[in-house]
């Protein structure tokens, strides 16, 4: 059986299908594209109205390529409105966020699929199968939590992915080293809300005693952290990634606003001036950190006097690159009750104005690591690095796919790498 995967959205929802594509390859199944596939599985995202009408135009565009394949959804999307999902064209079956872990295993009875096992537990991202550069991934995305318990008012995930659930740390670590035996040097930790990592198990676990675990095990992988709550990012946490050559000096903290006011209205539970502080300790322990952030534009009740506190907060934080949401009403949250609403051409405008100064965020980050040399792994068939803090740099020839090597900045560009 040949089978394509279309992800859309987070870290998380790229662990999953990695997940499943290792449970696919593992009973026998081979990639193919989704124009010639006989399964697609589609991995769905809710987070804005985009997200959903790009999974909806993606599932008819596929109907259309090829006639005679046969769909599968899942993600949040799926799980949202799954009656809306499954009377588009081709879909023969809606899987929600709650069975994902299962869903190779339910379908292998008469889809061509044999009952081999996984090679590891649910929520396991790697198998025997799965190798570095599969489907043009050189990295791991790990999920060790989902769930979660928050209450932003503008979000819908915790009606999609429902409580926190964390995966005991020895299966972490066994799904590591099994990774690392596969030949994957870099892998990222990531979960729906990663900081509440252990708090669910009962058993003294925490997403600091998992880091700590991870930088002591075996081998030469390195451990990068994916989205962490701000209030989640201890000191300890903090510490460790400083203290440890395992873990990448690499955070992404998302601020979501500078203003006060619109923070308390989304419900996040912490103010423009904690989240200061909170980046001005790290960048004093990690001087050369790679801190990233995300931000929604248009927040109903956002005046032009908040939108500038939120410009101003971050023309001051030292932050190196932005990811910028456009706000978008999600059916069952709060916020979509909130008045008043910003219309839709000034969200857009407000956004590119944000994308432009997070832009000029990146560029001073590269700027300020010219002449550095810095260990980055080989990606894109050797044609580029990733470096450990997040710089990606064009290589002057190519290299072997996965190689640690030592890069230095170009100095003139910053957005190359020479051989050091």
């Amino acid at each position: 059986m040949k089978y394509a995967l279309v992800t859309f959205g987070c870290r998380v929802n790229q662990a999953d299908s990695f997940a499943i594509e290792d449970d696919l390859r593992a009973r026998g199944g081979v990639a193919a594209r989704p124009e010639e596939a006989d399964l697609v599985v589609v991995n769905t995202c809710t987070v804005t109205a985009s997200a959903d009408q790009a999974a909806r135009q993606t599932i008819r565009r596929l109907a259309r390529a090829n006639p005679n394949v046969q769909v599968v959804v899942t993600g949040c999307y799926a799980t949202r409105e799954p009656a809306a999902v499954s009377d588009l064209p081709n879909v023969v079956r809606v899987v929600s966020n709650m069975t994902k872990d299962t869903l190779v295993r339910t379908l292998a009875d008469g889809a061509g699929l044999t009952t081999a096992e996984r090679f590891s537990g649910g929520g396991g991202a790697c198998g025997s199968t799965l190798e570095p550069g599969v489907a043009g991934r050189t990295a791991l995305t790990l999920r060790v939590q989902t769930g979660c318990e928050e209450q932003c008012s503008y979000c819908i995930i915790p009606q999609t992915r429902g409580v926190s659930r964390s995966r005991p740390i020895a299966e972490v670590l066994t799904d590591v080293q099994r990774a690392i035996a596969a030949g994957y040097r870099e892998i990222a930790i990531t979960g729906v809300h990663l900081g509440s990592y252990g708090r669910d198990r009962c058993d003294g676990s925490s997403l600091a005693s998992l880091l700590a675990a991870l930088a002591a095990c075996d081998g030469d992988a390195l451990f990068r952290i994916s989205s962490l709550e701000p209030m989640d990012c201890t000191n300890e946490i903090v510490d460790l990634v400083a203290r440890s050559s395992r873990l990448a000096p690499h955070f992404h903290l998302p601020l979501q606003h500078g203003s006060d006011a619109i923070l308390r209205a989304m419900k996040r539970p912490y103010t423009a001036s904690y989240y200061r502080g909170l980046i001005e300790r790290i960048r004093a322990a990690l001087p050369h950190a790679a801190i990233g952030s995300d931000v929604i534009v248009g927040f109903p009740g956002e005046t032009p006097a908040h939108f500038d506190e939120l410009c101003g907060s971050l023309v001051d934080l030292p932050l190196t690159h932005l990811h910028v949401f456009p706000y978008s009403d999600r059916p069952g949250t709060e916020a979509s009750r909130l008045q008043p609403k910003v219309n839709g051409a000034e969200i857009r405008a407000r956004g590119q104005e944000v994308r432009a100064i997070g832009e000029r965020m990146a560029q001073s980050f590269r700027r300020s690591q010219a002449g550095r040399t810095i260990r980055a792994l080989t990606v894109d068939d050797g044609q580029s690095v990733v470096t450990e803090n997040y710089l990606k740099l064009r290589l002057p020839e190519p290299l072997r796919r996965n190689e640690w090597v030592k890069v230095r900045v170009d100095g003139e560009s910053s957005g190359t790498a020479i051989y050091a």
